[in-house]
């Protein structure tokens, strides 16, 4: 989930191991494939302290936090960076532990993935929307009873981040070595450069035991659920700080929930998008859901912790209505592509018959396959037209803190970087796997993301 500032083009082939990935084509030259992946892996874990820092101690300004360091220099960080505490762990541990046995132990719906170029096709437990349930309503009860107060988790949260950074990156050393020594399918491989493979990942599957999937725990259960858990905690740290809580925490906290419930009741569809199909296990995915979700996807809801906004009752309002009408439309973009490949085309679109490209593409056994492009309803203003209103939604529980400092809305820039990357990325893929076909699709649907633009 973090953004891709290089483009690795991993090519599916065959290795004498068995199947996997083969040689790597870099869009970029080597040298700066290999110096913007080495950025990746050394700038992003202070750049979570830094954020956590200035959002909860420099006033939000990054200014105060630049100013320090400039005084106080290499020495100056390391005193802001808070060492991973016992306290940490066992917060990240419960949690953890807890989530991994709502993923193992709650009853679920079997569901397919998309069947993978070495011909693998996933299957998973869907029980995201009832983990989720049942993850708020314990955590709030937990509060609501006095067994447990979420402050704990905000007053401790710089702690919290740097138990994740270091203990995130022990775990993709754990899934490289693991998809040296025990790949979970074929779908893996070396690259035969370890930076890569580390940054980038081995496995495509990859899963302890039979039913346990790894990235559905990091993307999913963990990360994303996260999101949700952490709202709530701001929500209720300033409640205990103020007395109350302000309406542009409200809104914040409501249109988020709201996203992360969409992104729950749609999760088996998750799974069938570049994040789960077709990016792998290694420090870019896990790594970034791990960490970079509960930090930076959550900083416009920390920074309103100690920076409450007064939002008249009509400003709040519309906010509040816009933001939930371009969730709505992200969910119906995804609903209109699910309902339409499930149905094999044979469905309606804005209350039509959907246009569409009958494609075909050959997979790496060289067996021929067919698929469907939808180019109608949504679809049919740009290929990637869902990702409008989801930065959107983004921005609109973000602009409740207002202007006066720009860091809150590092998450909504990100968004941004991430999605316009993201969105050339598939579009590179699409071409290679369909050739001809998707030439006439990009014909046909012309625009990549904003109608008109681009």
């Amino acid at each position: 989930m973090q953004p891709s500032i290089l483009r690795v083009l991993i090519k599916m082939g065959k290795k004498s191991s068995g199947g996997g990935e083969g040689a790597v084509e870099m869009v970029h030259s080597p040298l700066v494939t290999y110096a913007s992946v080495l950025s990746l892996l050394s700038l992003c874990p202070p750049f979570v302290i830094l954020l956590w820092y200035t959002m909860t101690q420099a006033d939000g300004s990054i200014l105060h936090t630049f100013n320090h360091l400039k005084r106080n220099g290499l020495q100056g960080f390391l005193h802001i960076w808070p060492k991973p505490t016992a306290t940490a762990y066992k917060l990240i541990a419960v949690y953890a532990a807890f989530e991994a046995a709502l993923q193992l132990l709650l009853p679920a719906k079997t569901v397919y993935g998309p069947i993978s170029p070495s011909g693998n096709r996933p299957v998973y437990k869907a029980n995201g929307v009832l983990a989720y349930f049942v993850t708020l309503v314990t955590y709030l009860a937990l509060w609501w009873f006095g067994i447990f107060n979420p402050s704990i988790v905000y007053d401790h949260l710089g702690e919290i981040y740097s138990a994740l950074i270091f203990g995130s990156l022990v775990f993709c050393v754990f899934l490289y070595i693991k998809g040296h020594l025990a790949p979970s399918s074929t779908d893996s491989g070396s690259s035969g450069n370890i930076i890569i493979d580390f940054y980038w990942g081995m496995e495509l599957y990859p899963r302890i035991g039979k039913h346990f999937d790894i990235k559905v725990f990091t993307n999913c259960r963990f990360g994303m659920m996260s999101w949700a858990v952490l709202t709530v905690t701001y929500c209720i740290k300033q409640y205990e700080e103020l007395g109350k809580v302000s309406d542009s925490m409200l809104v914040n906290t409501t249109l988020t929930l709201v996203y992360v419930t969409k992104f729950f009741l749609w999760e088996a569809g998750y799974w069938n998008t570049m994040d789960i199909a077709h990016d792998r296990a290694g420090f870019y995915i896990c790594w970034g859901c791990l960490v970079w979700v509960p930090s930076v996807y959550t900083s416009p809801g920390m920074y309103l912790v100690s920076h409450p906004v007064h939002l008249d009752t009509q400003l709040a309002l519309f906010i509040l209505v816009a933001g939930i009408l371009c969730i709505y439309i992200n969910y119906d973009c995804d609903k209109q592509r699910q309902e339409f490949r499930r149905t094999n085309g044979k469905c309606t679109i804005w209350g039509k018959a959907p246009s569409k490209i009958e494609a075909s593409y050959t997979t790496t056994s060289g067996e021929t396959k067919r698929s469907l492009l939808l180019t109608s309803g949504w679809w049919g203003l740009a290929r990637h037209f869902h990702y409008v209103p989801e930065i959107l939604a983004a921005f609109f529980w973000t602009v409740p803190a207002l202007f006066n400092h720009l860091l809150p809305y590092f998450y909504v820039i990100f968004l941004i970087i991430l999605l316009f990357d993201r969105a050339q990325r598939d579009d590179d893929r699409c071409r290679s796997k369909y050739g001809k076909y998707w030439k006439l699709y990009c014909d046909k649907v012309p625009y990549r993301i904003i109608p008109g633009i681009y």
